[in-house]
């Protein structure tokens, strides 16, 4: 697979990693933990060396899952967690250096390693990127060894640009064909400092991949059936905050853009095009799914014609409804 250069962190990652939201299960069932095992191995034999976790994600059974892995493999991964969305409340007053030392040291437990690869804020509230103490606290934490490095996980571009000026190594936004924003301000500014980006909800939660129509019926606990109007977390997301009947149409228009039935892989190619993103971390709920995700690091570069025809059906689909949100 191809490499490219996480940022500041100057490691080198496959362009395609591992997102791990649903890691050995689909959202709302339980987690099988046979399961993740075989995506990560998976995940391992086709060259995948970046996953995502957060300490929330399956109860922290997807930080168990991945540490039972490196305790295998001699730390094959480079492991990017999160902390923060355990609050409760989750609000900005909780974003304290010693909430957050408390939050990394379980993630270092359940990870089984001395120190974190990299630690990013879990979406916190957009005030919480003006607290200075909070940051101070974290290069503290760089210096006591508990991570190597720390960025942002975030909701809006305009957090991300804010986060800026605090010395992170990664920014990690929600980037797709339906969310196309952040390449205005935030990729370039990030190149410009060197730091590293990672897409999230590649696939819109699956809308992108093709295979979902006005018949499909989520499961109950799926957020894509309790989260569609933002009732739990933001709704951005849960099909990156387009509506449903008109992802679908947008979809249909793509899948005659790249004459197939199967979007997956076109639509993660179609974020690789960006020079500025380190990384995209599809997620998979099964093994086959990995391989999928693996097709777009052999597809060829899009065309022109290709690209334009993307930026045409966002413009009349979906940027009055995202773009101006996010």
């Amino acid at each position: 697979m191809k490499q490219r250069r996480f940022g500041r962190t100057n490691r080198m990652v496959g362009e395609i990693g591992l997102g791990t939201w649903q890691l050995g299960t689909r959202w709302g069932e339980p987690f099988n933990e046979a399961e993740a095992m075989r995506i990560l191995e998976s995940s391992y034999a086709c060259g995948i060396n970046l996953t995502d976790t957060a300490d929330i994600y399956n109860d922290g059974n997807s930080e168990r899952a991945i540490g039972a892995f490196l305790a295998r493999h001699s730390h094959h991964f480079f492991v990017v967690t999160k902390c923060g969305r355990g609050l409760m409340p989750h609000t900005a007053e909780g974003y304290t250096a010693e909430h957050m030392e408390q939050f990394i040291d379980g993630s270092l437990k359940r990870l089984g390693v001395e120190r974190l690869d990299m630690v990013l804020l879990h979406c916190p509230p957009s005030s919480v990127y003006r607290k200075d103490e909070l940051f101070t606290g974290l290069d503290k934490l760089v210096r006591k060894g508990k991570m190597a490095h720390y960025g942002v996980s975030v909701e809006k571009v305009s957090e991300g640009l804010q986060a800026m000026e605090w010395p992170i190594s990664a920014i990690e936004v929600v980037f797709n064909m339906f969310r196309m924003k952040p390449a205005e301000r935030l990729f370039p500014e990030a190149a410009a400092r060197d730091i590293g980006i990672l897409a999230r909800v590649p696939l819109a939660s699956g809308l992108l991949t093709g295979r979902y129509g006005p018949d499909t019926v989520f499961a109950k606990h799926d957020h894509r059936s309790y989260n569609r109007n933002g009732e739990a977390f933001d709704k951005g997301e849960t099909f990156s905050g387009v509506d449903y009947a008109l992802g679908l149409c947008a979809v249909e228009e793509l899948k005659k853009l790249f004459r197939t039935e199967d979007l997956a892989p076109y639509a993660l190619r179609w974020i690789l095009m960006h020079e500025a993103v380190s990384a995209v971390i599809p997620g998979a709920s099964r093994q086959e799914q990995v391989l999928s995700n693996i097709r777009a690091a052999s597809l060829p570069p899009l065309s022109r014609e290709q690209m334009e025809g993307v930026a045409g059906i966002y413009d009349r689909h979906v940027r009055n409804v995202v773009h101006s949100r996010w």
